[in-house]
């Protein structure tokens, strides 16, 4: 078996600046202020980390921010259905909706989601995509703040849905953000990066990822550095 992890954000889909602003608005009704949301770069962090930082720079201390944080996700999931609907929808990157239900075919894989988004902001930008129903597991920033933990997590879920054993070296995690490529080393896992969520082929380069691509709208050349360990650049 193997275990494929992939990135909502930039890697995925992209929901147009929806979950800046939904968070914008929900920091600002529950905490009060929004801390420098419109320089502060999301790209790779969790939600929770996201807001503790933030908040961190307006002055608020930590212990008030995790005992709001359960209202601010109620607020947040709120506005994010607001911001997609007003934004049109989110849009899906090249070649993922193939590559996605290629490899959800395969007896042989477990597909799963290992993002920063709390589990009901990834379902919120998912849903109107169809590419939900393939992803049988996941880790989110609503189970971990720290995004390097996530990946023994899915894998842990992964385990207990297969009921086989899965070992780092069969869990591949595929994101857009060098925090991405991070995380997979972290636990053992290959890396496979993107540079559709603002990174670019250069950056994400310096990083080492096991493979690159600038997007995935080959999917033929995707598959096979996923599945045969081919060359991705």
């Amino acid at each position: 078996m193997h275990l494929f992890l992939f990135d909502v954000d930039g890697t995925l889909v992209s929901a147009r600046g929806a979950g800046r602003r939904a968070m914008g608005r929900a920091l600002e009704a529950v905490y009060g202020v929004t801390g420098p949301i419109g320089s502060y770069d999301f790209r790779g962090k969790t939600d929770p980390q996201i807001v503790l930082d933030l908040m961190g720079s307006a002055g608020l201390p930590a212990s008030l921010v995790e005992e709001r944080l359960a209202s601010f996700y109620d607020r947040y999931v709120q506005q994010l259905r607001d911001e997609i609907r007003r934004a049109g929808g989110v849009e899906v990157m090249p070649g993922v909706a193939e590559l996605v239900r290629r490899l959800g075919e395969r007896a042989d894989a477990v597909l799963g989601l290992l993002t920063g988004n709390i589990e009901a902001g990834a379902r919120i930008k998912l849903e109107p995509t169809g590419l939900l129903p393939h992803f049988r597991v996941g880790a989110y920033g609503s189970d971990e703040a720290n995004r390097a933990r996530l990946p023994a997590l899915a894998a842990r879920r992964a385990q207990a849905l297969a009921g086989a054993p899965l070992s780092p070296e069969r869990v591949v995690v595929i994101g857009d953000t060098p925090l991405d490529i991070a995380c997979a080393r972290a636990f053992g896992a290959r890396a496979v990066s993107v540079a559709t969520g603002g990174h670019r082929v250069e950056e994400l380069a310096a990083h080492d990822p096991d493979f690159l691509f600038a997007d995935f709208a080959d999917v033929g050349a995707v598959l096979a550095a996923l599945l045969d360990g081919r060359p991705g650049r």
